[in-house]
């Protein structure tokens, strides 16, 4: 199996956040430039007795007789499976599930993929709605994998309240998983990123039964005297280094400015966690996923002869970017899952409350082809505006979405102050409501900005000449 996703995660830790929240994070980026995605709740199920059977490898699982609601962000195109990849289910469990890692062609000799095991098309849909904590989450799809097998590798965050784990699973059956300190943040770009695994710390590593053994039997470890799950498992290859590793590059640069002075774009041994030199706010996050080596003669935007050499962060090809604020605030459920569509550099997040039963007609219902009623389309097409005249529209552009976000936090803050006295199913009301407002003026403000470059689009035409005004 081939993995279809090549994205960008990133966890932040609560003591190292602004808010004092766990964030997980990632661009989900895609083959096609065009790879149309919905926002969705999925409804809580009880007395099912249902087999799931993958429409993409056919991979066939007794599902659960219940399973909670969640937020989920499907592709419109289900032939190849839901590919509900992110969301935060009732339980204020958030994950996000594919980011595609490789393997070295060392291990797979020894535990192939499994082409009928768990992919990327399944993960959220068969794991989300039955977990109740980040730790949980690991657990449960490490017994999926022992029973089903993986058909390719994949990198999956889990975060609650109190903790961020994040798993690797790298051949047909072998996986590990780290938490993330508290005061930390990580990054990962497509590579195994996972380092040193501590066996005798079972309460922050986790791990495939008899993975030590695997690796001792088949004579792969290549060091002497440490156990790397990055040096064992993973690749260190001339794509690596400019279509990976120049993403972590950019992204500790700016989060650990001065401890990362000796790193260069092409670096192997990035450390995968990191401490950031100041509190990484929901901003910071939004920046580094919305990059494309901003400032540096790699920008694929700037006129650098070096601006193609690595694969920038944000892309054409993102179908969608989501970042998983997990908030519990007074004992009351006000997680909020973020979500951008479009192109992230373009486009903002949009917040919405996770505990609803419903999202928007914008969002839920998405054409096959463009309508600006679609909040996928509409964001689309202002991608499309900005980036054809980047150096006019750029400003403006980045105006609108720093006028969005002050907007985000005000409504944030506001809803917080109202739902405080709310539990229940009545918060859970007020908290759809508001999104469907939160919606409204996002769509609004988006489709003005769009109609205002249109219109200052025609000025800037190549079909055009110095006209005289007297004729």
């Amino acid at each position: 199996m081939q993995n279809k996703d090549a994205c960008t995660s990133i966890m932040v830790g609560k003591k190292a956040s602004l808010d004092g929240v766990n964030y997980i994070a990632r661009n989900e980026d895609r083959v096609k430039a065009i790879e149309p995605k919905r926002f969705l709740v999925k409804p809580a199920v009880k007395g099912r007795h249902e087999t799931y059977v993958s429409p993409y490898n056919k991979v066939t699982v007794a599902l659960p007789e219940e399973g909670m609601r969640y937020t989920s962000t499907p592709t419109l195109d289900q032939t190849a499976g839901p590919n509900e990849e992110d969301g935060i289910n009732e339980a204020n469990v958030a994950a996000s599930f594919t980011e595609s890692v490789y393997a070295n062609d060392r291990v797979l000799a020894y535990d192939p993929y499994v082409k009928n095991g768990l992919a990327e098309d399944s993960l959220c849909t068969l794991v989300l709605p039955y977990i109740h904590s980040a730790r949980e989450g690991v657990e449960y799809t490490g017994k999926l994998i022992a029973e089903l097998g993986s058909a390719e590798g994949n990198g999956m965050q889990f975060a609650d309240a109190d903790d961020i784990w994040y798993m690797e699973v790298v051949t047909g059956h072998q996986w590990v998983a780290v938490r993330i300190p508290d005061d930390c943040y990580a990054v990962t770009p497509n590579q195994v990123a996972i380092e040193d695994i501590d066996f005798d710390d079972p309460d922050n590593y986790m791990w495939a039964d008899g993975i030590q053994e695997f690796v001792e039997e088949h004579q792969l470890n290549p060091d002497h005297d440490r156990w790397d799950f990055r040096h064992i498992f993973g690749t260190s290859t001339q794509k690596d280094r400019h279509y990976n590793t120049p993403r972590t590059w950019f992204a500790q640069h700016y989060l650990s400015p001065n401890v990362s002075l000796g790193q260069r774009p092409e670096d192997s041994e990035m450390p995968f966690i990191r401490k950031a030199e100041f509190k990484i706010a929901n901003e910071d996050i939004q920046y580094v996923l919305k990059s494309h080596f901003n400032e540096t003669p790699y920008d694929p935007m700037g006129d650098a002869p070096e601006r193609k050499t690595y694969r920038a962060i944000s892309l054409s090809r993102t179908a969608q970017s989501h970042i998983l604020q997990v908030r519990n605030l007074n004992k009351y459920k006000t997680s909020i899952h973020w979500i951008e569509l479009g192109v992230p550099a373009f486009n903002p997040y949009v917040p919405f409350f996770a505990n609803a039963d419903d999202t928007d007609e914008s969002y839920r219902n998405v054409p096959e082809k463009m309508n600006l009623e679609s909040a996928f389309w509409l964001n689309e097409a202002l991608a499309e505006v900005v980036e054809s005249h980047y150096q006019e529209f750029m400003e403006k552009d980045e105006d609108y979405q720093k006028e969005l976000n002050e907007w985000a936090r005000r409504k944030i803050a506001q809803v917080d102050k109202e739902a405080a006295s709310l539990e229940g199913q009545a918060l859970t009301d007020y908290l759809t409501g508001q999104n469907h407002e939160i919606a409204t003026h996002y769509n609004e403000r988006t489709k003005a900005l769009f109609f205002e470059l249109l219109t200052e689009g025609c000025e800037l035409s190549k079909m055009s000449f110095k006209m005289d005004p007297n004729l």
